[in-house]
């Protein structure tokens, strides 16, 4: 509606956070533009705006660095050409909350008139801030108070996926269409790449996101009670086996069992997990009784198994069983543009 009444090319609101601008909202620029952050010191447009209580103005022939070139979408990745500029701080509560910028293309668009129009929009602006930051508190409050009746073992917000790259938006697409699937699901990619969180992401779109998502280490399983962790004991079991204990398998009943490293697993381990995969039943270190699992197995892992099948150290059968929907995560070198 800004952008609009002003005829300008781009509007922009932003969040003071330490000494740094925030974009939260824009309307005219590219939505990279969204993933910034404006150093106030280095930006004097910026400053001089932070720094007055009412509109500033910068005229075509202003000398001063524009923080947008390059980041207009009528102009995108080429400097801006000569135009207008005008900005103006915006306080709440009695604080400095950040501020509110506007460019024009056209030279002579923001006249003193518009400047006193600005100046009388920013009481309706700082108002629509304080009403979004109270329902955002409510909002918060309300998840607290979930959460506090929930003993789930999961928080109920989505992790923080970062990427508007066509290979993440992709990636995300595929994660969606997959995720009501019961089917396992194998995540391969380099270290470092994400998989945990894409694991995280890939629960919460599932049937079973108000169930735990249990996440099991392979590779920092010790040796010695690797399958009481997995798979529990009964009381008396081994030594200091001093009661009945369910594993990590049990323990994701109705959700989900991620088993991140799964390459690291011993053969013993890999014909146990093959039996859970195979008939969904466990049994406890030192017990005869199956017990049923209702669970959804994601995997990751940064090896290539088929190598390893070939070289004998992993089970063939185990990875055809993990390897029903494989997805690949691309490092962040071949998706540059979500730096």
């Amino acid at each position: 509606a800004i952008r609009s009444h002003f005829h300008c090319g781009a509007v922009a609101l932003l969040r003071l956070e330490n000494d740094s601008l925030r974009p939260l909202a824009a309307d005219g620029l590219v939505r990279e533009a969204l993933g910034r952050r404006f150093q106030v010191a280095q930006h004097p447009r910026l400053a001089a705006i932070l720094g007055s209580p009412q509109p500033v103005c910068f005229d075509h022939d202003s000398n001063l660095p524009d923080p947008y070139d390059g980041l207009l979408e009528s102009n995108a990745g080429e400097p801006l050409p000569v135009h207008d500029c005008m900005g103006v701080s915006l306080t709440v509560d009695g604080e400095t909350w950040g501020a509110l910028t506007l460019d024009a293309l056209q030279a002579g668009t923001f006249t003193p008139q518009a400047q006193d129009e600005l100046s009388h929009c920013v009481p309706a602006i700082e108002a629509a801030i304080r009403m979004t930051r109270l329902e955002q508190e409510r909002h918060s409050l309300t998840l607290l108070r979930l959460q506090a009746d929930d003993d789930r073992t999961q928080p109920l917000e989505e992790g923080e996926i970062i990427g508007r790259s066509p290979a993440i938006q992709s990636l995300l697409h595929e994660i969606d269409v997959v995720a009501d699937s019961q089917l396992p699901v194998l995540l391969m990619g380099e270290t470092g790449v994400g998989k945990e969180l894409f694991a995280r992401h890939l629960h919460l779109q599932s049937p079973r996101r108000n169930a735990a998502l249990v996440h099991v280490n392979c590779a920092a399983l010790p040796e010695s009670l690797a399958e009481s962790e997995l798979f529990g004991h009964v009381k008396g079991a081994f030594s200091g086996a001093s009661s009945d204990r369910a594993g990590r398998v049990e323990a994701a009943h109705g959700g989900t069992l991620f088993l991140d490293e799964v390459g690291e697993l011993s053969p013993t381990l890999q014909v146990k997990l093959l039996r859970v995969l195979q008939e969904r039943t466990i049994c406890r270190v030192g017990g005869d009784e199956d017990i049923s699992v209702n669970i959804r197995v994601i995997a990751a892992t940064h090896r290539h198994l088929s190598e390893l099948v070939k070289a004998g150290a992993f089970r063939q059968d185990l990875f055809y069983r993990l390897n029903v929907l494989p997805i690949v995560i691309p490092p962040l070198r071949n998706r540059r543009e979500d730096l």
